[in-house]
């Protein structure tokens, strides 16, 4: 037998073998290395650390139950991480996510109710947060006389106009989102503190 007859019956080998592997009818077709397609994922949001659960614990290369959902390359056998000691967390004190669009500012201020009392404790922080987050631009008084707002001027005092009439809910709004010159502090500020704050700058719109 030539090279050429070898090289031919070679070659049909080899069409035959993937021919073979062709979905047909009822036939799903053959994967080689199926994991390379199909990864078998940790289940993040479940914890089942028992070995003994499974339906074809022969099934599994490992031995391991068909339902064992356990990071075996985790020192913990974890499939999530705790959180890192004093992150601050999605939902802060229980508040649910805040769903009211950035363009619902006047909305806001109607419905929302801030659920903090206004106790002496509840405005010595909202004071507090309002000199870090805040005080820059609208001033220590909230005048809009911040070391940054006399440089960008047009930052409107507390206790004038318009701004004097804002609702507290609108307040917590604009913190949120931010409004005009002024960005978001979402990222910055916790829902809870956020609604402090609003305690304070309501006291710092009634003043003379």
């Amino acid at each position: 037998m030539n090279k050429s007859n070898i090289h031919l019956i070679l070659l049909a080998i080899l069409g035959l073998s993937l021919w073979s592997c062709k979905a047909k009818d009822n036939f799903p077709g053959l994967e080689y290395a199926p994991n390379m397609y199909n990864s078998v994922p940790y289940e993040g949001l479940s914890q089942i650390t028992d070995k003994s659960q499974g339906m074809w614990l022969s099934n599994r290369e490992d031995g391991l139950g068909e339902f064992f959902n356990s990071n075996i390359n985790n020192d913990h056998n974890m499939n999530m991480r705790e959180p890192v000691t004093n992150t601050v967390k999605r939902t802060d004190g229980g508040y649910l996510p805040y769903r009211i669009p950035k363009d619902s500012a006047d909305y806001a201020g109607r419905v929302l109710v801030n659920p903090t009392d206004s106790t002496a404790e509840v405005l010595a922080d909202g004071k507090a947060l309002f000199n870090i987050y805040c005080s820059a631009c609208h001033g220590p008084t909230g005048n809009g006389d911040g070391a940054v707002g006399k440089v960008f001027l047009g930052v409107p005092p507390y206790n004038l106009g318009r701004v004097k009439e804002l609702p507290e809910g609108q307040i917590f709004h604009t913190i949120t989102y931010g409004r005009g010159r002024m960005m978001s502090h979402a990222s910055q500020v916790a829902v809870e503190d956020r609604w402090k704050i609003a305690r304070y700058v309501h006291v710092l719109q009634n003043q003379n």
